[in-house]
């Protein structure tokens, strides 16, 4: 996050873009941070107790969240469909839960990741309503630094000899955090100037798809699930077909 902020900021002063001023708005965005620190923060954890595979495909359950989250910050009625697809989600994620019990922990934080995630989904999109994608995204870079960095000094236990990357570990924190990171966040949050939260949510569902495929290659043997996982995985990412298709009908009954 570090590095994604720093990034933008270098970005914005060499473009000559004119930085955000208004001090309650930087707030907000910096509270916003610190939401996405926790985010990545479980994530990260989860991916460290358990898997690849089982974590993003728990992380799908950010879509259940955002139909209830987005309704509640956008003040409108809750859409029957999207509650229907997120509780597909939960269903998946209990024959997820029923075959994969060894994984136990990484779920229930990866549930706190997705949780969390639907949570600063929602509230972009209402943000990217009034102000710039990538202010939104320095601002909350900088947010989860220092959410991140207070829990650490406080709770953790770390020697400033422990963090010595090497070389090729600086090359992958640079894509992580240049590429994986500050450009995705932009694009992540530009595209809800169209596009509502829950069907952005739901479309990060295939994320999970790419993971399995990359990490059987990468990963091998520790990577292979039970049949009962891959037909949850298969139940969760067949709301994003459901989700689409039942979003086309509704809009072509409506403009005719």
């Amino acid at each position: 996050m570090g590095i994604a902020f720093l990034a933008l900021l270098i970005y914005f002063l060499i473009s000559k873009k004119q930085f955000e001023k208004s001090i309650k708005k930087i707030s907000i965005f910096i509270l916003v941070g610190v939401i996405v620190g926790i985010h990545w923060a479980t994530f990260f954890q989860a991916l460290k107790v358990s898997n690849v595979s089982v974590t993003l495909t728990t992380l799908a359950s950010a879509s259940f969240f955002v139909s209830f989250l987005e309704p509640l910050f956008y003040r409108r009625r809750i859409i029957w469909y999207e509650v229907f697809f997120g509780l597909l989600v939960i269903f998946g994620l209990y024959l997820i839960f029923s075959f994969e019990a060894e994984y136990k922990l990484g779920i229930i934080l990866a549930l706190c990741s997705a949780f969390t995630a639907a949570l600063f989904s929602v509230i972009n999109g209402r943000l990217i309503q009034k102000s710039k994608a990538g202010q939104i995204t320095m601002y909350e870079m900088l947010g989860g630094v220092i959410g991140i960095s207070i829990y650490t000094l406080l709770f953790e236990n770390v020697e400033v000899g422990a963090f010595s990357p090497s070389f090729l570990d600086i090359f992958y924190l640079l894509i992580l955090g240049i590429i994986c990171t500050a450009v995705a966040f932009v694009v992540s949050i530009e595209v809800m100037k169209v596009l509502s939260p829950y069907t952005v949510s739901i479309s990060i569902n295939m994320e999970p798809i790419y993971a399995i495929i990359l990490a059987l290659i990468f990963f091998g043997e520790s990577e292979k699930m039970t049949i009962g996982f891959y037909f949850g995985a298969a139940l969760i990412l067949s709301t994003v077909i459901g989700n689409g298709v039942l979003k086309h009908v509704f809009k072509k009954r409506k403009a005719s």
